[in-house]
Formats: structure tokens, C-alpha cells, sequence
């Protein structure tokens, strides 16, 4: 599995966690979210996924908190590895990013998860703003031009 991200940090414990993550195409554009704190910046919606649930209920949770969409037709695509301090729990995490393709279909509002806005981008604005390298890198391999 391919790896991004920070260096190992020799010693140090990682604990697992897995997530699940959407590339979300509707007429040519690509639905994002933009995430302003701890650090500002464009990702693809998603993100761990809860004890009990599946990477299937945990897009769809993520989906629908990070943009306020529901989607269809969930595909998954590929799986990535990065190791990270997340300071929003305090802890140091081996993430495991589920990248999965699906459809937006209907708008239900705006997020209900505070600090994220739902933006509507191309794909050169995609490998321009995504924030992670593995976002982009995945993101590039499976939209092409």
C-alpha cells in the first residue's frame, strides 16, 4: 500500500485508524470540502470511520456531515497510508484512506459539521488546492484529463 505523509517518527506508537474517503463527480466539476481549522485546507470529504461501522456507513456519514450531500454508487477504488499526529484527538494515528467514487444527489443543506464548507471545483482546481499528497495523487491517477 502506497504511503504519504510525514516520516515515521522512530519509537513512536501509532494507533490504527481507518477512514473512509469520496472523490465526487456531477457534471464535470468535483464536490469538496474546505475545512478550516486546525489548519485550512481542501480535502476530499470523509474521514474515520466510527467503532460498528462499515467504510460503506462511514462515507456516507462523512459525506453527508463534511458537505451536507447524500450519495449513490459508491465505488471503491483504492486504499492509501499516512502517519500523522492529529491534535484534534492528541494522538499519533497510522491512517488508512478508503478512497472510494460516488455520486452526489441531493443537497440536504449546508454541513452539519462545524468549520466545513461544500464547494463545487474542476479537476485542475482539485490537484491544485487538495491539501494532502495523497488526495492528489490518487485523485490524478483515477480522474484523468
Amino acid at each position: 500500500m502506497r504511503r504519504f505523509g510525514e516520516r515515521i517518527v522512530k519509537g513512536q506508537r501509532y494507533q490504527l485508524r481507518p477512514g473512509s474517503y469520496a472523490i465526487l463527480p456531477r457534471n464535470g466539476r468535483f464536490l469538496v470540502t474546505f475545512q478550516a481549522e486546525p489548519e485550512p485546507e481542501f480535502q476530499l470529504p470523509g474521514g474515520g470511520v466510527d467503532p460498528g461501522e462499515s467504510l460503506i456507513q462511514a462515507l456516507h456519514r462523512e459525506v453527508y456531515e463534511e458537505t451536507g450531500w447524500h450519495i449513490t454508487g459508491a465505488r471503491y477504488v483504492t486504499a492509501y497510508r499516512r502517519f500523522a499526529y492529529m491534535p484534534e484527538y492528541d494522538k499519533w494515528a497510522e491512517k488508512v484512506a478508503h478512497v472510494f467514487v460516488a455520486r452526489p444527489t441531493l443537497r440536504m443543506g449546508p454541513p452539519t459539521e462545524a468549520g466545513h464548507t461544500a464547494l463545487w471545483l474542476g479537476r485542475d482546481e482539485m490537484l491544485d488546492l487538495l491539501s494532502s499528497a495523497g488526495e492528489r495523487s490518487i485523485f490524478a491517477r483515477y480522474i484523468p484529463e
